[in-house]
Order: structure tokens, then C-alpha cells, then sequence
């Protein structure tokens, strides 16, 4: 049986205009800003009306450690929410923007897949409403305002060596991880080293996700730590005048972006930070506005539940006040099989020890996210050769850790192939049963909160920090930034920061090469093991199948 590809499937959606999507929502059309017919961005004034109503149910997807054979998290995402509204739920997706560096790498997109997809695919998958160029733009004027700072006097004194603020690119480039500026001359400057990280691993974008309207983001931006002076004494954001531009500059990208599904259910997309390198999570004002316009809504945290989930948990929630009422757990019976030693080309013989060996990874997730007191359910994301023993394998194994785990088909059926899931995480939202609490308080030391991190969700035995980092940690607390919580970066592709430790290891240590002081987002990010912040393409990249037919429509992203 042939099968449409997620871009043919995508091309015939019969999409309606934006204006009755946003209806669906109680957006008026004087609060939409179109761009063309079947997207737009919601008014800050919108934004504004809705605060002081109720909130909806907040219901995360996440997944386990993700694997070459897949897994589905947003496609589960958007399937869960056409579920919940087939069944007669009043229910919005958020999820993030993709990042074009990825997308013309290996994933070749991120609107879901199959008959549970976002659209317009083509355009959220490209350039959409100019969101990440925005922030590109403001990270790079940043920049090049220190440079010029520093050209023409350096009146504030920046020790050139100790300048923080890298500039950023929306792609794959390792070429530009590090870098010599202001070569050349007198003319060009002072010579000094930096690099590039890609734009989604920006403060900026970290602050637009997290900001709650302009004034907050004007704050946050003032605050971002630019560079030290030779006494260490830290340069901000706001020394240089910079945030008052840079918020000019993100004034429209700062409004969160509505589309639809393929069934013409609301989607808020918005904000993309990485999940291994950032906090992972679409944008704090498309989630609160979704919370107050349905009553229940689906969001996603990226990667892994111990990348993704945790940060969604103790960084998101904390900073913007939410609670989930439900997690999904997104799994495959295929990366069940890879956990449990199978090579991706046997992936299709049924092994149901491989499968009941590769649980593991499963199970520490549903311990780790039952630790912050939510119930969980887990969504079997279903491919056509899963079989029925390594189903019920599955199933049972998580009936023994506590949860439920329900068949989901919506990559092929769309909602309908959801409905069993949506009542069941529906019933659980609605209970009441969740007693969410971060894994660490604000007053615990920052050295303290990162141990925590790695031994209850890593489930390492310790941290390696050099004296470097731990003084530097110390130093941060001194200044009145150790109520901040802390924003891991690692592999997504293992509980360890070994990408090839797969299942639930134990035994390790997790070393931490870097750490970085976001003051302005809010957060410390802690570098661990051999994670870029700058990604490099694969051998083979998507962009090599990306092109225009001659009909002029986009092929190639999937």
C-alpha cells in the first residue's frame, strides 16, 4: 500500500480562512492580523481582554528519549488535540516554530505527520511570519552595538576578552562555532574571538518565550549580561541602550501565531527554543492565551521528558505560574525494539523480548514525571507492523508502573484514530488528580539544583565540576542570581550525556563543561558533556531533497 507523503497530505487540507478559526477561539477579526488567509497573529489588545478569565485544563505531550526508528511527539500533539475536539471538547494546540537549521538537516520538518498535521506545512516549515528572523536581527544589533561600543572608546570599560554575547544564524553551520571578528585593520575594530550559536539557542529567544507582553520583554532584555569588566563586574543589555530597538524590532514576533490543523481545529504556533540547549517550550503568552480562550490545551515540550518535560516543569511553569493537569507519554513499539538492542533495519520482526527489554527507558520516564505528582498517560503512537503481543507487552508493562497505555492511530485515522486516547487523558484532566511540584525550590544553591536535576531524572551518581564552575556558580549566588533555576543542556538521546547509553542507565556522572548566566530569561545554562550549541549538518542533508516542482510548489520537506 503506497502512502501520501505528509507534504501531499498537507497540500489537499481544506484549510478555512483564519478569521473562522480564530471564532472558534472568540478572536474577533479586528484582533487578527492576517498574513495572507490562513494565518494570522492575535492582538496584544486581545491578549490583554482575556487575562481574568478561567483557565483551561493544560494538558503536556512528551516522549521518551528520542530514537532513530521515531516517535511522534507532535504528531501525537496535534492528533490528541483533533481527539479532544471530535469528542466535544473546546480545545487549542500550542507548539513551537520550526527552526529552518534542522529542518534542512535531518528532520525536514515539524508540523506533525501523517492525517495529524498543522498547516500551512510549507510555510510553518520555512520562513512563516518572519518570527525567527525578527530575533535573529535583534541578537545580531546587540552585537554589533558592543562592538561599536568598544570601537569608539569603550566607555564602560568591557574587558574585550570577557565579552559573553555571541551572535546567532537560523542554521546549521559548525564553521561558525568559533570565530575571529574585527580583522582587518583599525578601521574594523579590535580583534577578539566569539562564535556563532543558532538563533533558537538565543537568549532573545528564550526571552520572547517567556516574556508576558512588551514592557516584560523590555525588562528581560535590559537585563541580559553582555560581557565582564576586568574586575568581573558584569555589562548589561541596558549599559548599551540596546533593549529599546531590539524590542522595536521584536514588536510583532512578540504576538503568538494562529493557524489550524488538517481539521480545521486552532493552533497557536510560536517561539522555538532548543530543547537540549534551551528550555524547550513554545512561548509563555501563546500558552496562557490558548489557556484562557479553551478549555483544554495541548502543548509540547521538545526532546526527551528528561530534557523537555523537566525544563517545561521547572522552568516554564515556574516562571509563568502554570500547572498540567495530564502528561502524555509518547512512545513507539519500534523505539521500544531500539532500546532494546535492535538494529533499525530488523526493526519490522516482531521481538517482544526486545521490546519488554526496552521498556526501561519507558518506565524511568513515567517514574520521573509521576516525581512532580502528575498523572500520566502513555500514548502508543501506532505503525502498521506493530504487533499485537508487543502491544499488550507494553501495555501491561506500564499498567505495573501506575499509568495507562492507550493505542493511537492518528497518523493515519486523524482524530478519530485519537478518540480512545482524548477521553482517557479528557477524564484525567477534568479529576483533579494532579499535584504538581518542581523537583527543587528557588532558595536551593545552584550547584545543589543541578546535582538534583542529574541524579532524580538522569539518575547519575554525581556531577564533575572543575573549581572553574563551581567558583563561577558560587560567584552567580554572590550577585543574586541563585534563586534562578537551572536549564540543562545535554544529549536528548540518552538518560546520560553518552548519545549512545540507550534504555535507563545507571553508573555514570554527568560533567559539566560550561556554564552560562541567561539573567535576562531567567535561567543558568549548564553545558554538559559534548553538546554544541551551534549543530552541524548530516552527510546527507534535507536540503539536498528540498525544491521547487514545476508547478512552483515546495518538495522535498517531510
Amino acid at each position: 500500500m503506497a502512502f501520501k507523503s505528509d507534504i501531499e497530505i498537507a497540500r489537499e487540507a481544506r484549510k478555512l480562512p483564519i478569521v473562522e478559526i480564530g471564532a472558534k477561539l472568540g478572536i474577533g477579526s479586528e484582533d487578527l492580523l492576517p498574513y495572507g488567509h490562513d494565518k494570522a497573529k492575535v492582538s496584544q489588545r486581545f491578549i490583554d481582554s482575556v487575562r481574568d478569565r478561567p483557565t483551561g485544563k493544560l494538558i503536556l505531550v512528551t516522549a521518551i528519549n528520542p530514537t532513530p526508528a521515531g516517535e511522534g511527539k507532535t504528531t501525537t500533539t496535534v492528533g490528541l488535540g483533533d481527539g479532544l475536539n471530535a469528542i466535544g471538547k473546546r480545545a487549542a494546540i500550542c507548539i513551537r516554530e520550526a527552526s529552518l537549521g534542522p529542518n534542512f538537516g535531518m528532520k525536514g520538518g515539524a508540523a506533525g505527520g501523517g492525517y495529524a498535521q498543522i498547516v500551512p506545512m510549507e510555510d510553518m516549515n520555512l520562513h512563516f511570519t518572519g518570527d525567527f528572523h525578527a530575533i535573529t536581527s535583534a541578537h545580531s544589533l546587540l552585537a554589533a552595538m558592543i562592538d561599536n561600543h568598544i570601537y569608539w572608546g569603550n566607555g564602560l570599560d568591557i574587558d574585550i576578552r570577557r565579552v559573553v554575547w555571541r551572535r546567532v544564524v537560523d542554521m546549521n553551520d559548525r564553521a561558525l562555532r568559533q570565530v575571529t571578528a574585527s580583522l582587518g585593520g583599525v578601521a574594523n575594530g579590535f580583534p577578539r574571538e566569539t562564535g556563532f550559536d543558532i538563533t533558537v539557542a538565543s537568549e532573545v529567544m528564550a526571552i520572547l518565550c517567556l516574556a508576558t507582553d512588551l514592557t516584560d520583554l523590555e525588562r528581560r532584555l535590559g537585563n541580559m549580561i553582555v560581557a565582564y569588566r576586568r574586575d568581573q563586574s558584569p555589562v548589561f543589555c541596558r549599559d548599551l541602550q540596546a533593549q529599546g530597538a531590539m524590542t522595536v524590532l521584536l514588536k510583532d514576533a512578540m504576538q503568538p501565531n494562529l493557524v489550524q490543523t488538517l481539521e480545521n481545529n486552532p493552533a497557536f504556533v510560536h517561539g522555538g527554543p532548543f530543547a537540549n540547549i534551551a528550555h524547550g517550550c513554545n512561548s509563555v503568552i501563546a500558552t496562557t492565551t490558548a489557556l484562557k480562550t479553551a478549555d483544554y490545551v495541548v502543548t509540547e515540550a521538545g526532546f526527551g521528558a528528561d530534557l523537555g518535560a523537566e525544563k517545561f516543569m521547572n522552568i516554564k511553569c515556574r516562571k509563568a505560574g502554570l500547572k498540567p493537569d495530564c502528561v502524555v507519554l509518547v512512545a513507539t513499539i519500534r523505539a521500544m525494539k531500539m532500546n532494546g538492542g535492535i538494529a533499525k533495519d530488523a526493526l519490522a520482526e516482531e521481538n517482544v523480548a526486545a521490546v519488554k527489554k526496552g521498556c526501561s527507558n519507558l518506565g524511568r520516564h513515567i517514574d520521573n514525571l509521576h516525581g512532580f505528582g502528575v498523572p500520566v498517560v502513555v500514548a502508543i503512537n501506532h505503525f502498521s507492523g506493530d504487533g499485537e503481543a508487543e502491544v499488550a507487552a507494553v501495555q501491561d508493562y506500564v499498567t505495573g508502573r501506575g499509568a495507562d497505555a492507550i493505542v493511537s492511530r492518528h497518523w493515519a485515522d486523524g482524530s478519530e484514530g485519537a478518540i480512545d486516547l482524548a477521553r482517557r487523558v479528557a477524564e484525567i484532566a477534568d479529576s483533579g488528580a494532579s499535584q504538581f511540584a518542581q523537583l527543587y525550590p528557588d532558595e536551593m544553591s545552584l550547584m545543589d539544583k543541578i546535582r538534583t536535576v542529574a541524579t532524580r531524572i538522569y539518575h547519575a551518581d554525581d556531577v564533575l565540576a572543575d573549581k572553574r564552575i563551581r567558583d563561577q556558580l558560587r560567584q552567580w549566588q554572590d550577585q543574586g542570581y541563585g534563586h534562578l533555576p537551572v536549564c540543562m543542556a545535554k544529549t536528548q538521546y540518552s538518560f546520560s550525556t553518552d548519545p549512545n547509553l540507550r534504555g535507563a542507565p545507571t553508573g555514570h556522572s554527568v560533567p559539566i563543561r560550561e556554564v552560562r548566566l541567561s539573567a535576562g530569561a531567567g535561567f543558568v545554562v549548564v553545558i554538559c558533556g559534548e553538546i554544541m550549541t551551534m549543530p552541524g549538518l548530516p552527510r546527507h542533508p534535507s536540503a539536498e531533497k528540498i525544491r521547487l516542482n514545476e508547478a512552483g510548489e515546495v518538495e522535498g520537506l517531510f
